[in-house]
């Protein structure tokens, strides 16, 4: 009896190798592709686009497509969130609140779903939804415009409820680079050479 199980380790330890040798060169391929942002979403464009011609061409799996968009907007909620919702008392174990004065410390913004984290999720979720639309178990049979109106009317109220939160505690998602400010003139009188 040993030898039955001594023989099938065996034979699952080259497949367990190769399982741990394929994720670890994907994982250093994602990690190599951390820095270069914007070819990550021009990759992630091309494959929502070849995902809406699939769709197109087809013309169903509407419901895959809303089951996406709905989740896109939670991984977008995720992405235009404060790590520590000031709603909810925020600081503590939380982390620190978001600056509410003028005089308060400055604090970076830290999302809660970080722009990795975002576009992964995001690509995988578009990888996913192509490959069901090759199972027609997935081509459900629904009146489209209505899927898509109720996705509208949920994006406008999310987004609508999000901006308002942004407004209340004063926070802006996007980093838009180093603030800069105003030039100051050198004056003649000001600098301390002699020519």
């Amino acid at each position: 009896m040993e030898g039955v199980g001594a023989g099938s380790a065996s034979a699952a330890s080259p497949v367990n190798k190769w399982i741990y040798d394929a994720s670890r060169l994907y994982q250093y391929y994602l990690d190599k592709t951390t820095p270069l942002s914007v070819y990550r979403w021009i990759g992630t464009f091309v494959l929502v686009v070849i995902y809406a011609l699939r769709v197109y061409s087809v013309q169903g799996f509407y419901i895959v497509s809303y089951g996406l968009g709905i989740y896109i907007l939670n991984l977008l909620i995720g992405f235009l969130s404060p790590l520590a919702d000031p709603e909810m008392g925020g600081g503590g174990s939380d982390g620190p609140l978001l600056p509410t004065k003028g005089s308060d410390e400055f604090k970076p913004f830290i999302r809660r779903l970080p722009e990795f984290k975002f576009w992964y999720s995001f690509t995988k979720a578009f990888c996913i939804g192509f490959v069901m639309t090759f199972f027609s178990v997935f081509d459900v049979p629904v009146f489209w415009p209505i899927l898509l109106c109720y996705w509208i009317v949920l994006f406008v109220l999310t987004m609508r409820r999000q901006i308002a939160h942004m407004i209340k505690y004063k926070y802006v998602p996007f980093n838009l680079g180093k603030q800069k400010y105003g030039s100051k003139k050198p004056s003649s009188s000001g600098s301390g050479r002699n020519d």
